[in-house]
């Protein structure tokens, strides 16, 4: 197999991305700078994944001052193979970075119940109210459900906590810092989110860890469902 460069590699990554739906139909992808930071790559990388995802038909890029790369398909002709390429060569290490995950938010949740102040109560509430607000606007979702868990992770009292839940949730998405997304996985947060919020303010830590690994799973199975269907249909070729 021909050696693939960096944009190449990130632009199968966005693939992948697109199909889990850190990215929907219609949103405005970061700019080039804020996605070479998250990724660390240079802008000139991220530049030739853009392209070749517009090629693809993945975006379309628009110019001017309202401009900007807006998703326009969430699965192409060569979709597959990109994504088994992203996926399965690196399986068991994401499969381990999921359990990783679960265990630390767990016990994120299960801290955050005990040490919780007034102040983390507010910034809690206020971030639920605001996911709750947020509709089907991607974008303020995905702000919302990151200020939410990272004010559960700031009731810990314990600095480290918030930046390793940051990190995973980084790695998870692949580099992007977006949780997998859809309608249904919307309606399921937005069910959970309360019942997770109450038990950390209730001190009940118990009930907060079962929550948070019930809760961080949507991701997990967005994930694992996107592998089988790559394996299902590599098996039948």
């Amino acid at each position: 197999m021909p050696i693939r460069n960096a944009g190449e590699r990130i632009f199968e990554r966005f693939v992948t991305a697109i199909a889990l739906g850190e990215f929907v139909l219609a949103q405005r992808l970061p700019s080039e700078r804020e996605l070479a930071m998250a990724l660390e790559v240079s802008r000139s990388t991220v530049r030739e994944a853009l392209s070749r995802l517009a090629a693809g038909g993945y975006i379309r890029i628009q110019r001017g001052s309202t401009g900007g790369a807006f998703v326009v398909a969430d699965w192409g002709p060569e979709s597959e193979e990109m994504i088994r390429r992203t996926l399965l060569s690196q399986w068991d290490a994401i499969e381990s970075l999921l359990d990783f995950r679960s265990l630390v938010e767990q016990q994120v949740a299960r801290t955050a119940a005990d040490r919780r102040t007034r102040a983390d109560a507010r910034s809690i509430k206020r971030a639920l109210r605001d996911y709750d607000v947020a509709g089907t606007d991607r974008d303020l979702s995905r702000v919302a459900d990151l200020a939410l868990h990272q004010a559960i992770a700031c009731a810990t009292q314990n600095p480290h906590l918030p930046e390793l839940s940051l990190k995973l949730r980084r790695e998870v998405s692949l580099g992007f810092g977006a949780e997998a997304y859809s309608t249904a996985l919307r309606e399921r947060a937005l069910r959970q989110h309360p019942l997770l919020a109450e038990a950390v303010l209730e001190g009940r830590g118990d009930d907060a860890a079962r929550l948070a690994a019930e809760h961080f799973s949507l991701t997990a199975e967005r994930l694992r469902g996107l592998h089988e269907r790559i394996q299902k249909k590599g098996t039948k070729r």
